[in-house]
């Protein structure tokens, strides 16, 4: 008996997508855009993420929905080797449960 997922509703649920394949990621990312979690964020290229969110417009998604997804995932901090990446990805994840805008942001403002 195949179950269906669950209805993500805690705010504080923060998603990453790392596999690099649609047929896995694509149907957690249109879960995860359903809920109310703080964070959405897909590993990948500029190239991929610009077919992944042609994907899920023809799933129906507007454009707020698609702006709550980070991609490529991380902070663009140069990261190369796995735990670096992890640490970009961590970062992000942080600075958006605090709300708190990066620097460059805050500058740019």
């Amino acid at each position: 008996m195949k179950r269906s997922p669950r209805r993500l509703s805690i705010a504080s649920t923060a998603i990453c997508l790392l596999t690099h394949d649609p047929k896995i990621d694509d149907p957690a990312l249109m879960v995860a855009l359903k809920a109310d979690c703080f964070y959405i964020g897909a590993l990948g290229s500029r190239k991929t993420h610009a077919r992944r969110i042609e994907r899920m417009r023809a799933q129906g998604f507007d454009e707020a929905a698609l702006a709550r997804i980070h991609a490529p995932i991380g902070l663009d901090i140069g990261a190369v080797s796995p735990a670096e990446i992890a640490v970009s990805i961590i970062g992000e994840i942080v600075a958006s449960l605090r709300k708190k805008p990066l620097r460059t942001e805050s500058a740019a403002a």
